[in-house]
């Protein structure tokens, strides 16, 4: 199971000394500074206490910070925004770092390796449903609320996630928050790759607090599963069903075509004419949905799209906005890039199918269409 390979892994972690090759050196400056790459930056609105940064997005010119409040109406902050906010402690960082069976990376032993100061591992595999054999599946309320108190997290926090690849799993579990009713949660936008690229250093190694609640969150999660109890609980859950949609709704939908169905997965696994990477699940798409593969929500430096450009994408596919949507993917990761993508545009109250595909294609009476070359 993910927990036990989690625990194992963890414990020979807790062997191996801490590498000096990144130095750690990280800091908060009310002064104009020189930014060194080309962020995107975004305007806030003040809502709570959590600051941000205004800057500009030229290469050498002089920026500064400003505290304003970052808006829960936007999905993503910029690592400068992330940067001048690191040592708020009403501000929690998670690495949410997953990948592909075939891709062959431990995002585990790459947070190790690398990580933002101050961050957290959320085990995506790892604070999931036990009771399914679909992968990485929303965990109960309990189950979650457990999870994510052992990492030291409350309700009064406000949640960065960020991944290894720029914008890919951060989102899910972005979603994730969201479901559970916590909705000061974003996107680091551009992920750990943006944050590196921009100068801003990283920490080599976890402390023994951050290795310790990463185990203490797998624990939990296994307790929870075997009607054990868990405390101290510092997070309260608020679910909420409407993010959230299963095989039976879609499979209604189907008949109803009330919402709009978008597929994030590849065109070819959309069509049926390219094999799905896991074994036993069928080729091809829910009827009536469509595909924009999750990788057109994201520029060439794997940030979010701006409004405008988010827009021509949908209308480009059919998909309007003014109608409600159903989103899904492989194994209900990269259908979160779209629902990211929706919230930008105002549209936050799109559902995740959880099971997707996997779900869908490993069902035999779950109806399947392909497309013609």
């Amino acid at each position: 199971m993910a927990a036990g390979l989690l625990s194992r892994t963890l414990f020979a972690h807790r062997l191996l000394k801490p590498s000096t090759f990144y130095k750690p050196q990280f800091f908060i400056s009310k002064k104009p500074f020189y930014s060194q790459a080309a962020p995107t930056y975004y305007s806030y609105k003040v809502v709570g206490s959590v600051t941000c940064c205004v800057a500009s997005s030229r290469i050498g010119i002089r920026t500064t910070f400003s505290t304003l409040a970052v808006s829960t109406n936007e999905p993503v902050v910029s690592v400068d925004w992330l940067h001048a906010n690191l040592k708020n402690p009403d501000m929690k960082v998670l690495d949410a770092s997953w990948y592909m069976p075939n891709e062959q990376r431990n995002p585990l032993q790459e947070y190790q390796v690398a990580h933002i100061p101050e961050a957290l591992f959320f085990d995506v595999d790892g604070i999931s449903d036990r009771t399914t054999n679909l992968p990485h599946m929303l965990p109960s309320e309990e189950a979650f609320a457990a999870a994510v108190s052992a990492l030291g997290i409350e309700n009064k926090d406000g949640v960065v996630v960020y991944d290894g690849k720029g914008i890919f799993s951060a989102a899910r579990v972005w979603w994730m928050f969201r479901v559970f009713g916590h909705d000061r949660v974003w996107v680091l936008d551009g992920g750990l790759p943006r944050w590196r690229a921009s100068g801003y250093d990283v920490e080599s190694s976890a402390s023994g607090d951050a290795i310790l609640k990463a185990s203490a969150a797998s624990e939990a999660i296994e307790k929870v599963y075997q009607g054990q109890t868990v405390a101290p609980i510092t997070f309260q859950t608020k679910f909420q069903p409407h993010l959230i949609w299963t095989l039976d709704q879609v499979r209604k939908n189907i008949e109803e075509t009330t919402y709009q169905h978008i597929d994030a997965r590849s065109k070819a696994r959309f069509d049926g004419v390219a094999p799905e990477p896991r074994k036993g699940i069928r080729s091809g798409h829910v009827p009536g949905s469509k595909c924009i593969p999750f990788a057109q929500m994201l520029d060439g430096s794997q940030t979010l799209l701006s409004d405008e450009e988010l827009k021509k994408k949908f209308e480009q596919e059919g998909i309007s906005l003014d109608k409600p949507v159903i989103t899904s993917c492989g194994t209900g990761v990269t259908a979160c890039i779209l629902a990211l993508g929706l919230y930008r545009l105002g549209k936050t109250d799109v559902p995740v199918y959880d099971g997707s595909w996997t779900e869908w294609g490993g069902h035999p009476d779950a109806p399947v269409s392909t497309s013609e070359p």
